[in-house]
């Protein structure tokens, strides 16, 4: 079956639906969980290529992992309870399974090796791997260990410091977990900005005592997780997508559920803010550890702006779709600080400007950014590509709904890496 797309413009989008789950919740809860003694039962579980590769990974290594609709169970034995896999762990297109499990298996006497897909294997390892060998775990392979495939023999860790020259929740996560494992030691990352907290968030629902502060954080190791029940709110990353469609689609009024609202995510609603965008975000009350809440977004009237430093971590992943927002709005927005898209699926920065200058829009790369001018019409009338990148190629479906002429969107199956029901969805909306 071909995984290519032909998208139409669509008059109005109108209505409400639910947000797939949070893709980086839905990873940490499988090994959190696999990690831990007991039964973890984990509800509104995405059911996404590259939680999945998660999921494959850890049942390689023992652990017994049921997998129903949105609801995964994993029979967690302890961290001791991992057993050296026979098969090599692929894990796909998932950048967060491969770095946060290097964290994990770096205090595992056991062996592994690990191998992805062709995206994967262009991805910068040593960004995690170089801490972790530093803090005492054998990691070998492609490039002194720059890129998969990987192999990996844990042991005895001693805890560091560590001054992350990135903000990135892959890396802090990584060496964190690792420091899990050491014998009572602490271990600390430091960033220059704060990266996004899940890993913190979800270490203290399994038990597990996590100090921060502004731009660190830290765990003592020695310290078993205990297994709990994890609800995996909607991912905002996902839910980014809609937030634009709804701002920039005319005659449009969407309302998004159950949303995870994790202050260090919520960027793209910090951005809908500041270029004007008509929204409404009704918090949810209730216990879960991460905060969640149902946005409401209209049709509006947007202006440029600038965007960069702090800013950037909590929207890194939403970069694209922004890209197309600054399109509709009037004037020129700036995006700066962003050169962590280079190394994302795609280069997110040539990728954005080619595609969406294949339609139209005023855009040019910078070293770390892009600059748009808007308002463009966007023209259609043309063949873009996903480029294998899921979020690129839900930015241009999106950018389908409002351009003048049907657009043909090559490799749209990408999308199914975080967003299995995206076209349901945009139908299901479309009036």
């Amino acid at each position: 079956m071909s995984s290519n797309k032909n998208l139409s413009k669509i008059s109005r989008l109108v209505g409400s639906i639910e947000i797939p789950g949070d893709k980086s919740i839905s990873h940490r809860a499988v090994m959190f969980g696999s990690m831990a003694k007991g039964k973890t039962e984990i509800s509104n579980f995405l059911m996404g290529a590259d939680c999945l590769s998660t999921v494959s990974c850890f049942q390689k290594m023992g652990v017994e992992i049921q997998v129903e609709e949105k609801v995964v169970t994993v029979e967690g034995k302890g961290i001791d309870g991992l057993k050296e896999p026979s098969d090599i762990l692929d894990v796909g297109n998932s950048g967060t399974t491969t770095r946060l499990m290097l964290g994990i298996l770096s205090g595992t006497p056991i062996h592994a090796c690990i191998i992805g897909d062709e995206s994967i294997a262009r991805r910068p390892m040593s960004r995690v791997t170089n801490p972790l060998r530093s803090m005492g775990a054998s990691i070998d392979g492609r490039e002194n260990g720059q890129y998969t495939p990987l192999s990996i023999r844990g042991g005895n860790l001693k805890g560091i410091t560590y001054e992350s020259p990135v903000a990135s929740a892959q890396v802090k996560s990584a060496i964190l977990l690792a420091g899990l494992r050491t014998n009572n030691e602490k271990t600390t990352v430091i960033e220059p900005h704060k990266s996004r907290d899940h890993t913190e968030r979800m270490l203290r629902a399994f038990g597990v005592e996590v100090h921060e502060d502004e731009t660190s954080a830290t765990v003592i190791g020695g310290k078993e997780l205990t297994a709990t029940d994890i609800f995996v709110p909607g991912d905002i990353s996902s839910a980014a997508f809609f937030l634009v469609a709804g701002a920039i689609v005319p005659n449009s009024e969407i309302t998004l559920k159950n949303v995870g609202i994790n202050p260090t995510r919520t960027g793209i609603l910090d951005v809908l803010k500041m270029m004007g965008a008509t929204i409404e975000i009704i918090q949810h009350d209730g216990q879960s550890f991460e905060p969640i809440a149902d946005i409401i977004i209209k049709t509006s009237t947007l202006n440029g702006t600038i965007i960069g430093g702090d800013l950037i971590p909590k929207l890194i992943d939403e970069i694209p779709v922004i890209a197309l927002l600054a399109t509709q709005a009037e004037g020129e927005t700036i995006i700066k600080d962003a050169s962590e898209l280079k190394v994302k699926e795609t280069n997110r920065i040539d990728t954005v400007v080619s595609e969406l200058t294949k339609l139209g829009a005023n855009i040019k790369a910078t070293d770390d950014g892009m600059i748009i001018s808007g308002r463009t019409t966007l023209k259609g009338n043309a063949t873009v590509s996903s480029h294998g990148d899921h979020r690129i190629g839900m930015m241009l479906a999106i950018a389908a709904c409002i351009a003048d002429e049907p657009i043909q969107l090559i490799d749209a199956k990408a999308i199914d890496v975080s967003y299995p029901t995206f076209f349901e969805h945009l139908a299901q909306l479309s009036k």
